[in-house]
Order: structure tokens, then sequence, then C-alpha cells
């Protein structure tokens, strides 16, 4: 759950291993996803030939300093292959970001002792032992060295004491009263059209707008269409309740036909999903400003353009701030590293490589 104790130093090995695998908006939480039954056993497929690049070759380079494209190639390892071109770009987004935080803190003078990340080594450690797991097999196995691990660490470090000190009393509360379906358990069920343009084309991405426009408009046209064939008898709750089930069916089909997304199988249906720690940012506030049955224009987010249907809604409970406290934090904390990277990247100097052949 939000807002409870985390193992720091197990979500920062996690992230290190997952490095690169987009937490994709539109993907079905794993607690509520539906659970079909199993396939048959598909012959193996043979592993892609691995990509062979230097220690030294560079992915891009931020305000002059190196991205290392070993850290590229270790997050594309865990992407399907015929998806890494696509998610290349958004992964080395990430990780210009997490550089460009890294050396604003470091010019603000956001100090990290030895000692610290000493202590935090040892925690790990001690935590791997414990499970009867060695240190260095892990490190293997996330293929990150002792002294890279340190560096992440000390970025973590830093950005965990810049954050608690931004962190004060009165913006925690400004967030809280601002957004109180954030932290009350309201949830919502959404469906959800995807268009994945080329990165950088506007023209594809003014097309995909057009696109998803244009099926808003149909869905809209053909929902009329059968609200207008109701018998005259029908009373006001039948007709909504036809036009819901309408509109759900004709937004599902298209979904089905021309969504790019995974959830497509399902009508791109997204199941139930909280505002905060679930889905991303310019998803969750478009789903969480619609009612059910409506539709929203079109969103953009990292990973493409979306129309999206909320379907269903449930209210939360009656919360106190002091009572989630320390979830404020983390979406605080969320936010306010999103909105530092995006200011700083604005005057940064960033070259990106092509990607080895």
């Amino acid at each position: 759950m939000r807002g409870m104790p985390r193992s720091r130093w197990g979500a920062l090995a996690l992230g290190l291993a997952l490095t690169g695998l987009p937490a994709v908006a539109q993907t079905i939480p794993p607690s509520t996803a539906p659970r079909p039954a199993p396939a048959p056993t598909p012959a193996p497929v043979p592993a892609p030939p691995a990509v062979v690049v230097s220690p030294t070759a560079v992915a891009a380079t931020v305000n002059g300093q190196p991205l290392y494209e070993l850290a590229v190639q270790r997050g594309l390892e865990r992407v399907p292959p015929a998806k890494r071109a696509q998610v290349r770009p958004e992964l080395i987004g990430v990780l210009v970001d997490n550089l460009l935080v890294e050396q604003h803190l470091k010019q603000l003078g956001v100090t990290v002792e030895k000692k610290e990340i000493d202590g935090r080594v040892e925690e790990m450690k001690e935590a791997l032992k414990k499970s009867k797991r060695d240190f260095q097999k892990m490190l293997a196995e996330i293929k990150v060295s002792e002294p890279e691990l340190r560096e992440h660490i000390a970025a973590d470090l830093r950005w965990m004491k810049y954050a608690t000190g931004q962190a004060k009393d009165k913006s925690l509360k400004e967030l809280f009263d601002a957004n109180k379906d954030m932290f009350d358990g309201t949830t919502v069920r959404a469906r959800h059209i995807l268009l994945t343009p080329a990165p950088n084309d506007a023209r594809a991405a003014a097309n995909a707008e057009a696109q998803l426009r244009a099926f808003k408009k149909q869905i809209e046209e053909q929902v009329a269409a059968g609200v207008a064939k109701l018998p005259t008898t029908a009373d006001k709750l039948e007709r909504e309740k036809a036009r819901g089930n309408l509109l759900v069916e004709a937004f599902g089909a298209i979904a089905k036909a021309k969504s790019e997304c995974p959830t497509k199988a399902s009508g791109g249906d997204v199941n139930w999903f909280q505002k905060a720690g679930h889905m991303v940012a310019p998803f969750s506030q478009a789903a969480f400003a619609l009612q059910p049955y409506q539709m929203s224009d079109v969103v953009k987010t990292q990973f493409g353009y979306h129309l999206i249907l909320v379907t269903d809604r449930k209210p939360g409970r009656e919360v106190k701030f002091e009572d989630v406290k320390e979830w404020v934090k983390d979406v605080y904390s969320d936010q306010l590293r999103e909105n530092l990277a995006a200011q700083v990247r604005a005057k940064a100097r960033i070259v990106i490589n092509p990607p080895p052949k």
C-alpha cells in the first residue's frame, strides 16, 4: 500500500534491474488483471543477437556529461525485441531526466557523505545475506558494477534530501486539499484507444490526434443512432442505460480494431485504478475529470495519444491529512521531480546519438 514503509535499497535494486521497462499507462494493474486460461506453451523463439557495444560508447550527452550506451542496452534487454526501437527514445528520455536532476542538485550543493552510501550498501548486503543471496551475484544479475551502484545510491540519497527539504507541511496540505480524490481511495474504471506516432514527427502526431477525434465523432454518431431506435415508450433511465451500453460497445470495437495498446484485446479496458501511483499523471487527471460514460478529448502522454472513456466510478472514504501524510509526501516528491526535470531540461544542452548498428 502507498504510505507504508518501504525498503529503499530494495526499490533501488529493483529500479536498476528494470531500468527502461516502461510503466505503461495502459497496462492493467496486476492486482485486478483478468486471468485467462493457460495457453499452450509456444515453441521457443530464438533470442535476438545481443548488441555488442563499447564501454565508452555514448548514447547521449547532457550538458557535456556522457550517458553511456551500456545503460541504455541494459534497459532495452528487458523490452521485447519488436518494441525496442519504439521504447529507446522514451528510455533515453528517462535517463536524461535523471542525469539533469542529479546535475542540478549538485549545483545546488546538496551533498551525500561516503558513510551514508556505505551504510546503504551494508544494509543491502545484510538483507541479501538473510535471504541467502550473494551481493556480487545480485550485481551480476542486474548488470551493474559496485561503483555504479554507489553512484545510484548517492543520487537516490541526494534526491531524498532535496525533496524532504521542499516538502513543507504547508505545501503538502495544499496538495491534499486540492486533490482529495487522489488520497481517499476513489477509483475509476476506464477504457482507452492509444495511437503511438513516431517520436519527434509533428505530422504523424497531428494525424494521430485527428484520427482519435474522428473515432470520437464516429462513436458519438453510432451511439446517437442507436438511442434514436429505442421505442418512444422508453423512459429516461432506460435511455441512459442503453446509451451507456452502446457507448461501451462502440468504443470497445474501435479499440479492438485500432488501438496500439495490448489492452485492445479487452476493448481497451484498463480496469480500476486510483488517481495516484497507477497511471501517468496526464492519463489519470483526464480520467478523473470525467463522469461515467463520458469520453475525453485527445490526451497526450509519454506513451502516445489517447482517447479515454470512463465506464464507472467508486467514491472513496473521508480521510484526514494526518492519516495519509506519508502518501502525500510520495506524490509531492514525484511531482516535484517531474517539474524540476522539465524546468532544467528547457535550458540544457542535450545531444542524442544514433543507436548502434
